[in-house]
């Protein structure tokens, strides 16, 4: 990107003549301001993001990765350790997304079935918003990445699954449910499955499959 710094050239004796012959009161160039540290890893992951977005996109490499922002492979990695930190950035950028709606649902909600819903339309609306994360989701971009980013997005679901068994038994109580622990359990588990499937669809359909579609109606088969 145009903004990025780039390597420093020395000028040649034609434009250093030039600028001793302008005059004084030409106006000063456009300093170009060089992205604070905060901002570069931003970017950096902002791109990751929108290579992810392309269907069918092969493994992203650093290099690709570098040659997209103009930059060298060693200035990303004066941000990033190692391409795996890259794709745990995205996956903070998930958990802290999605998990921070799933708790105002479940403070501001007081019906556990209505809680249940909402969390998995947080779920997939996320993924239809930012297809690029949904390939971070579903695993498909971490394949051929360290084991530990597939362990971590597992956990996300695991949290997702959990949060749904509390508010499904909750609501299979109230409903007066013999064994609500384990009807909230089987649902939780069901309405999970659904979620992922939808956000593999969406993938693997090139984006063109939305994960929201008929939500409402397919929500109902399980809640």
């Amino acid at each position: 990107m145009s903004d990025l710094p780039q390597e420093h050239q020395e000028p040649d004796e034609a434009d250093a003549e030039e600028a001793i012959a302008a005059p004084s009161s030409a106006k000063p160039e456009r300093v170009r301001k060089r992205p604070k540290p905060g901002e570069r890893r931003v970017q950096i992951l902002q791109t990751l993001a929108q290579m992810l977005e392309q269907p069918g996109a092969e493994r992203i490499t650093t290099a690709a990765l570098a040659a997209r922002l103009s930059v060298s492979e060693a200035a990303l990695y004066r941000h990033f350790a190692s391409k795996a930190q890259m794709f745990e950035g995205l996956i903070e950028f998930i958990e802290s997304s999605v998990f921070t709606l799933v708790n105002q649902i479940v403070e501001r909600e007081p019906s556990g079935a209505q809680q249940a819903g909402k969390i998995v339309s947080v779920v997939l609306g996320f993924g239809e918003k930012n297809p690029g994360m949904v390939r971070v989701m579903v695993g498909d971009a971490l394949v051929f990445e360290h084991e530990r980013l597939i362990a971590r997005m597992n956990q996300f679901f695991d949290r997702v699954e959990s949060q749904l068994r509390q508010s499904l038994r909750a609501a299979a109580d109230a409903g007066g449910s013999a064994q609500p622990t384990v009807d909230g359990n089987a649902q939780a588990s069901a309405l999970t499955a659904f979620a992922i499937g939808r956000l593999q669809r969406y993938a693997r359909s090139g984006f063109k499959r939305s994960p929201t579609e008929h939500l409402e109606a397919g929500l109902r088969l399980f809640v």
